[in-house]
């Protein structure tokens, strides 16, 4: 009785309703930012400990994990790695750049396991784990990085210089020291200049009272000058 087909009533709502969800999803695609590469790299990184922890034999479930099957984790991905890792007895060990290829096995380079066991430590804590019961923390762990760390620098002759983390209140008290510094610089500075120009007053009140008492031949008394 409005006067409107149910046809044209139907598919006036519709369209607008339409209209409405493809607004809504484009402003929601919008707002969620993609994820940074680094949680890319960490949610494919515990992915494929996953599915290890799966292939394992027998399946290992994560609670049960500990340091040793982490240990055995990395070993697994020595299979795919990339970097030239030089025997003692190959002719190029301990040379940074060896002129000729070798027969010596490819192998995960040390600050790959490193940063690896660092993403996987975060995503365990993220995924419900307790740090102290982390397998990624333990003492195994760090040891064996350790190990990797000394044994590829001799070998491939190059030298990992670990980073200094500098502590949060040492850029504090550095920028402190600058301001306090530049402070004193500009009270120093001020002083001289006050004192230069109370110099120069004293200078010119002399000077006039020299010519004020000056002879009539226009010269002043030597003394005075």
């Amino acid at each position: 009785m409005s006067g409107l087909l149910p046809d044209e009533s139907n598919g006036e709502v519709a369209g607008g309703g339409a209209s409405t969800s493809r607004a809504d999803a484009n402003a929601s695609s919008s707002q969620q930012a993609p994820p940074s590469r680094y949680e890319a790299q960490k949610r494919r990184d515990w992915n494929t400990f996953g599915q290890y922890l799966k292939n394992h034999r027998p399946p290992l479930a994560l609670s049960r994990c500990s340091g040793a099957h982490v240990l055995e984790f990395l070993r697994y991905l020595d299979q795919f790695g990339k970097t030239k890792i030089h025997a003692p007895a190959c002719p190029f060990f301990g040379l940074a750049h060896p002129p000729a290829p070798c027969a010596c096995p490819l192998r995960q380079a040390w600050g790959s396991l490193d940063a690896l066991i660092g993403r996987l430590r975060a995503a365990f804590e993220e995924h419900g784990g307790k740090p102290e019961s982390n397998p990624f923390g333990a003492r195994a762990v760090r040891l064996y990085l350790r190990e990797v760390r000394e044994m590829q620098a001799k070998a491939r002759g190059i030298a990992y210089e670990k980073k200094k983390r500098k502590r949060p209140g040492s850029a504090t008290s550095a920028v402190a020291a600058a301001a306090a510094a530049s402070t004193a610089a500009s009270a120093a500075a001020a002083a001289a200049a006050a004192t230069t120009s109370e110099g120069s007053g004293g200078s010119g009140s002399a000077l006039s009272g020299a010519t004020t008492s000056s002879s009539p031949s226009g010269l002043g008394d030597p003394h005075l000058l």
